[in-house]
């Protein structure tokens, strides 16, 4: 890696910094007695080197730019000691893999559970997650996604605020024991995919611009902050910074996939853009030799991005994340037009109906959200296997001013409806962690910054929910829970004691039954339905059919989300593989709907 410190077979340890706007750079070196002050070597390009020999792992680190400024190593592998301290010296080869043979698992066998790892069980570490193994894969779940983990100031946070992009966050266990996590995910045949930030850095204990300015541009803005100069001069290095932090989690940690956060906010106008660099970087180094799934979050719905070769395979990003389908079934379960459901509201179930079977609901269709502008790209020549599904994820709970979830917004008859429409669709779904046992706990928006800047944040998050007419009232508005405060944290950390007791016991035998007919019935039929017609009919104005061809084989939904049965006419005969309601109400010529009901058949052609 050209980035940071990397030891050497000697003993020896070379130390790099990128520093173009620095005069001179030391490295402060710690062996235990304090730090010494070593001059480093000013190269060409603004690079800075040290070599020295011998130099242990476990030796902390810094830089001091221009005899003043004490800075973290940006591409530490390792800050015991939150964002501003000290770097450790880590050595990438030490752990002892127990699975070197793993080879991934194949994208149509996707079933995605996202988790943040310090809410997801009581420890919040790395080890409590892998504590939790055998119980994701019981379930039916064959990859964990974990939200990002790049070092962020302070113990809580979501992880979208990360400085040190190749540091795994300290508050949750060293490197070796994420290591540890993801060694003990493919004994289980659990793929393991993270959450990785391209688009800004966070804004507290990020230095580079002190000393690399060169980083960010004034031409472009994120709602985060400073944009990352991709397109710019001396943009060449830090596109390489991020090239190779793709393939550093993907080679030392043997992640087997990565979700990209709101490429929206990535604006590159070079020939080549950076996603696409990245994803072609990924495919020729460790994508050759196992299965490496790259996911985007993209509010552009950008389906080039998405494009398959010629035999149906990836080219450079298996799927992306479909909001589209979120939006149009959170407005069929809750009635919430605020904001950007407002674009969901007038036809919820054609706009379902055409993300079952083309993939994004606004192909270039004009958004009244954003002010009547075009949204997307035509999708429909996409495989389902290009669009992740969901009814919640970290974003959709955690941006909501309490943090609800679905079950405490919606009919338990709903919600498992359309649980069954997202699981036994051939695209692959994803869930939020507790999903499955319909969890009662919030997922709020919490961190930990500095008092000046959490206040700024506070006060940032009740101002933006005041907009909305369900918080004119100033009493709810200062209700809203503080994300500096250490009960935001605690409060959404999950209660795995309700696991038995009704209504979640019943919503978790749900969900594993849905997810066996999945693996059993739906998964082989998957890879064939590249090219296979796919057919939606909107019934009244909350049913449908759809209709998903795979080779001779139909795949055909039909749900009714309405309080009363609908007539639907002659009812498709095939191999009845799931029903929320008892099979008779599809038989014969006049076949009906029950309220809130489900059902999926397998047709020969």
């Amino acid at each position: 890696m050209p980035f940071g410190a990397s030891l050497h077979g000697d003993d020896g340890a070379a130390f790099r910094l990128w520093a173009p706007a620095a005069a001179t750079v030391e490295l402060a070196l710690d062996r235990g007695a304090g730090e010494a002050w070593l001059p480093m070597d000013r190269l060409n390009a603004g690079w800075f080197a040290l070599n020295l020999d011998p130099v242990p792992p476990g030796v902390r680190y810094r830089y001091r730019i221009d005899a003043r400024l004490l800075v973290p190593d940006p591409a530490s592998r390792f800050n015991p000691h939150d964002a501003h301290g000290q770097s450790e010296l880590i050595d990438p080869s030490a752990f002892e893999w127990r699975t070197p043979d793993w080879r991934g698992r194949p994208w149509h066998e996707t079933v995605i559970y996202e988790l943040h790892v310090g809410t997801f069980t009581p420890e919040g570490t790395y080890a409590g997650v892998a504590s939790r193994l055998a119980y994701l894969a019981d379930l039916g779940v064959t990859a964990i996604e974990l939200m990002p983990l790049a070092e962020f100031p302070g113990e809580r946070g979501w992880g979208y605020d990360g400085v040190l992009p190749f540091s795994p966050e300290s508050s949750y266990g060293r490197p070796e024991e994420l290591k540890r996590l993801i060694d003990a995910a493919h004994q289980h045949n659990l793929m393991v995919l993270l959450d990785v930030v391209y688009n800004h850095f966070g804004p507290e204990g990020n230095y580079l611009h002190a000393y690399a300015p060169q980083f960010f541009t004034d031409r472009r803005r994120t709602p985060w902050g400073s944009a990352i100069n991709f397109d710019g001069k001396d943009s060449r290095t830090v596109r390489d910074f991020f090239v190779h932090n793709a393939l550093y989690w993907l080679e030392e940690f043997r992640f087997d996939g990565l979700r990209l956060d709101a490429v929206h906010a990535i604006r590159d106008d070079s020939a080549r853009h950076i996603l696409i660099e990245i994803a072609e970087a990924v495919r020729q180094g460790p994508g050759r030799e196992r299965h490496i799934h790259l996911v985007l979050e993209n509010d552009d719905n950008g389906a080039h991005f998405l494009e398959r070769d010629a035999t149906g395979g990836t080219r450079r990003y298996s799927a992306q994340w479909n909001d589209d389908e979120h939006h149009c079934l959170h407005v069929l379960l809750t009635a919430e037009s605020d904001g950007y459901y407002a674009d969901y509201s007038a036809a919820p179930m054609a706009q379902l109906g055409r993300c079952l079977t083309e993939g994004f609901a606004y192909q270039g269709d004009l958004s009244r959200f954003r002010g009547h502008a075009a949204r997307g790209e035509p999708s429909s020549h996409l495989p389902p296997s290009a669009f992740v599904c969901f009814m919640q994820n970290h974003d959709q709970i955690g941006n909501r001013a309490f943090g609800e979830r679905l079950a405490q917004l919606s009919d338990r008859r709903a919600l498992a409806a359309a649980t069954a429409i997202v699981l036994l669709a051939p695209s692959p779904p994803l869930m939020f962690m507790g999903d499955e046992f319909a969890a009662t706990t919030p997922f709020l928006f919490f961190c930990n910054f500095g008092p000046e800047l959490a206040q700024a944040v506070t006060e940032g998050r009740r101002r933006e929910f005041s907009r909305f007419a369900r918080f004119q009232d100033p009493a709810l508005v200062a209700g809203i829970p503080d994300p500096g405060a250490p009960a935001s944290f605690e409060r959404s950390k999950l209660d795995w004691s309700s696991l038995g007791q009704a209504p979640h016991a019943q919503s978790l035998a749900l969900y594993r039954s849905l997810l066996e007919i999945r693996r059993r019935e739906i998964v082989p039929l998957i890879p064939l339905m590249g090219d296979g017609e796919r057919l939606c009919r909107v019934i009244g104005e909350r049913a449908l059919e759809v209709r998903w061809q795979a080779g001779t084989t139909d795949l055909i939904l039909l749900a009714n989300l309405a309080d009363a049965p609908l007539p639907i006419g002659a009812a498709p005969a095939g191999r009845l593989i799931y029903a929320t309601h008892p099979s008779p109400e599809i038989t014969g010529e006049e076949a009906l709907l029950q309220p809130w009901s489900v059902t999926s058949l397998l047709v020969p052609r």
